[in-house]
């Protein structure tokens, strides 16, 4: 039985092996078959397996953009105060506005398409920075500079930094600071090292300046909030703690903090560095300069930059004959633009930044210098033969007229930057004006082309409510000129 058992068993392996060979063959013939099959279709390292069977069209010809600004129509139809007063419709009747005032023009023809209040006198904030501009424009040269020296001390190892004015010399390593074409403190201190002079102490000259460093209807709030630092005749970025963010904290001491620096960059201790004044006469030792005013109006006007409004307009104090302080800026702004005649009844300036709470000017001068500086330059069948004279006033147009390139884009510059994009979107890229944001203030003040093709120029006035009410209602205001066939 046991045998028999065992052969019975060996034939069953057998059949067994027989059957896995079967299968295993049957199996081996199907894959063989598949893979041949798959071989045939599929390919993978074809491009039709690689994007799914379609083809890549060879890549367009490259364009290139020509970008070029092309001017306001010759032939555009003139705007009426009726069609403007139809367009605007409730924008101008919105409680947003709170106390308001304003003016509209036809640049063309200085016609009023628009008024209400505006001779009465009101919080500018920042477009009083308009004015500041203006004056600048006619009192001074477009290419000035201002310089910031170091000169041989009193003692031995004593040099003195001397502040003529500039607020935008930068500490950068790389030389970029907060403003465009700062000069750098580095070149200072290779200038001194290449004297060879041994320097232990660094004395800070401030005597540029006359007067107090604060305006009146200035917050001292505001220098950690970040909208000023009070007025020294040298600063490092404009006094601001973090040197390439706009509404950084401030320094309460921007000059002394400008003398600390150098002393640290030159390997000294920072204690060692104190106020006072250069001997008269007293050799130079290294020298760097401001970038030119046409650089530094743009940088003020389209960031709404208050220390550098305030230094401007002591620039404008010191070519007019009046002392480098807030109120002889104030005396020099005034005298500057009354010269120029623009009337400037009710003015009340305590700054050249519009910071002060307590300023006050009207919609119609703001709107006045605008639709100066925005006025078309005439024909030239209109000016006498054999002379290339024009009158004063196309003078004074053409002296303004770098204002209008200076002011932020709706939608897309300075302080216009975040406006205009998720309300009043008709305006964007057309409206370009200078803001002026109080916490009791908002105004706008600048120039659109109207959907005909006609330039309008607008001063916006909006007090006693709140910035974040009172700017979508004014950006209302002047995006709808954007979209007023007004004739």
């Amino acid at each position: 039985m046991l045998g028999r058992s065992k052969k019975n068993i060996g034939g069953l392996a057998q059949r067994r092996r027989r059957r896995l060979w079967i299968w295993f063959g049957a199996t081996f013939g199907v894959l063989v078959i598949a893979a041949a099959a798959g071989a045939a279709i599929v390919r993978p390292w074809t491009p039709e397996f690689r994007h799914g069977g379609l083809t890549i069209a060879d890549p367009p010809a490259p364009v290139r953009p020509f970008p070029q600004v092309s001017p306001a129509p010759a032939a555009a139809p003139a705007p009426s105060p009726a069609g403007v007063v139809a367009a605007l419709g409730p924008a101008l009747d919105s409680p947003d506005l709170g106390a308001f005032a304003g003016v509209i023009t036809d640049a063309e023809s200085g016609t009023t398409l628009w008024s209400k209040d505006s001779d009465k006198v009101m919080i500018p904030s920042s477009t009083l920075k308009l004015l500041t501009t203006a004056a600048a424009l006619i009192a001074l040269p477009d290419d000035q500079r201002v310089a910031t020296t170091v000169v041989e001390g009193s003692a031995p190892g004593e040099l003195v930094l001397v502040g003529g004015g500039d607020p935008t010399l930068t500490a950068q390593p790389d030389g970029k600071g907060y403003y465009p074409d700062a000069a750098c403190l580095s070149d200072l201190v290779d200038q001194i090292r290449a004297s060879g002079r041994a320097v232990d102490t660094i004395v800070v000259d401030l005597s540029a300046y006359t007067g107090p460093s604060m305006a009146r209807g200035w917050e001292d709030i505001d220098i950690p909030g970040g909208s000023i630092a009070p007025i020294d005749a040298v600063m490092i970025d404009g006094g601001r703690l973090d040197p390439l963010v706009e509404y950084s904290p401030r320094t309460p001491t921007p000059g002394l903090d400008a003398g600390r620096r150098l002393a640290a960059d030159l390997g000294l201790d920072p204690a060692r560095v104190r106020a006072g004044t250069a001997a008269p006469g007293a050799a130079q030792v290294a020298k760097v300069e401001s970038a030119p005013l046409h650089t530094r109006l743009h940088a003020m006007l389209v960031h709404s930059d208050n220390v550098l409004a305030e230094t401007v307009g002591r620039e404008i104090a010191l070519a007019t004959g009046h002392a480098p302080s807030f109120s002889g800026a104030v005396a020099a702004v005034t005298a500057t633009l009354e010269r120029a005649g623009f009337a400037m009844d009710g003015t009340v300036m305590h700054d050249t930044s519009g910071l002060s709470v307590d300023d006050r000017l009207s919609a119609r001068l703001l709107n006045e210098i605008l639709a100066t500086a925005a006025r078309p330059a005439p024909d030239a069948r209109t000016v006498p033969a054999g002379t290339d004279a024009r009158p004063a006033a196309d003078d004074l147009a053409a002296t303004l007229a770098p204002m209008l390139d200076n002011l932020p884009v709706a939608g897309a510059t300075g302080s216009l930057t975040s406006r205009y994009v998720t309300q009043n979107r008709v305006g964007a890229g057309w409206v370009r004006a200078k803001t002026g944001t109080l916490s009791v203030s908002s105004t706008l003040a600048g120039y659109v082309l109207d959907r005909d093709g006609r330039v309008l120029t607008f001063a916006l006035m909006s007090n006693d409510r709140p910035p974040e009410v009172s700017r979508p209602a004014l950006d209302a205001i002047a995006g709808t000129l954007r979209n007023c066939g007004c004739s």
